[in-house]
């Protein structure tokens, strides 16, 4: 894959300042971390410090963590022998085996075990690993590009990260900018997906947006990120009625409807509330403080999912549609125990 094809763009002071950094730690062959929000580019980061690093030339080589049982990441990163384990026929290499001389970008890498983090830790001390079922060491020379989009130090906190691992991937930590702090790159990148789109649909040319549809997307919080805005505009392209007028309507959320099936989370709250559980004036007396308001919500829906699942700290996460990490984040932010 050649650098050309993930194109990064954009030109405020936030983005140009993580596209320096990024350049630099580029240049050498240590551990970083990329951190952020869903959306925001961590992938493209990534594949910039490989291209534009020594080893440029070598396997780039990803693993979504979060993607894969605890019971097979392993087997994906460091390979097994045959008959390893139920379900294992042959001999297979891992991923570090395959990134030799290379990158190896694990996404997600707060989602693996801890059985997984402390033989990812002996690969980034010593260089060397062992196959599942063997008992052969082998070595490997591979710069680990980690990502998540959790806080890894309060995870490490929690126990749920190991503190040593964090140390040696930490020598570099890319924080990226969410899009509501790269305003000047809304509309740069709103073009660059107008323009794409409208190419693959078979239009002349892209003919821009409407004054209303730009301070529209200005005006919005982009929760999703650049992966929204993405999907937003192409949406606004296929749907525009003449390719020769500027784009003028979009739809922000595709699932918005009278007829929506309601979250089973809102049913129960809805429930206490008309319980008397949980008291929500139906007229605020101002003044409000927002955010303690957003505060106690929180903690109610926290509170609550724990207990409809009997304190199953696993099964409220699903219920929340959380992983397990996020879950316990919000129990230590909110000092639920």
């Amino acid at each position: 894959m050649n650098i050309d094809q993930q194109i990064i763009i954009g030109e405020s002071p936030a983005f140009l300042e993580i596209i320096e950094q990024t350049s630099s730690a580029a240049r050498h062959n240590r551990p970083v971390l990329v951190i952020g929000e869903r959306g925001t580019g961590k992938e493209l980061i990534a594949s910039r410090l490989h291209f534009l690093s020594p080893r440029w030339e070598q396997n780039f080589v990803q693993v979504n963590c979060a993607a894969l049982p605890e019971n097979l990441l392993e087997a994906e990163l460091f390979g097994h022998e045959a008959g390893a384990f139920t379900g294992s026929q042959g001999k297979r290499i891992g991923r570090f085996e395959e990134a030799h001389k290379g990158t190896l970008f694990l996404d997600e890498i707060a989602t693996t075990s801890l059985s997984a983090q402390e033989k990812i830790l002996r690969v980034t001390e010593y260089g060397t690993f062992q196959r599942l079922g063997s008992n052969k060491t082998l070595h490997t020379d591979v710069r680990i590009i980690g990502a998540t989009n959790v806080d890894l130090p309060s995870l490490a906190d929690m126990g749920d990260f190991r503190h040593d691992l964090l140390d040696r991937l930490a020598l570099d930590v890319i924080t990226l900018p969410p899009l509501r702090h790269r305003k000047e790159d809304i509309i740069i990148l709103s073009f660059h997906f107008g323009q794409k789109i409208a190419q693959e649909i078979g239009w002349e040319s892209f003919p821009g947006f409407s004054h209303d549809l730009i301070d529209e997307l200005m005006s919005y919080e982009w929760p999703g990120n650049i992966r929204e805005l993405k999907n937003v505009i192409e949406r606004a392209v296929y749907y525009a009625s003449n390719e020769f007028e500027p784009v003028n309507q979009i739809m922000l959320d595709p699932f918005a409807s009278p007829y929506r099936p309601k979250r089973k989370i809102m049913e129960t709250v809805e429930k206490e509330h008309e319980d008397g559980l949980y008291n929500k004036p139906d007229v605020l007396e101002g003044p409000v403080d927002f955010n303690e308001s957003i505060e106690n919500f929180e903690k109610s829906l926290l509170i609550n999912a724990l207990k409809q699942n009997k304190f199953n700290q696993k099964n409220a996460a699903k219920f929340l549609n959380l992983n397990y990490h996020q879950l316990r984040h919000q129990l230590k932010k909110h000092n639920i125990s």
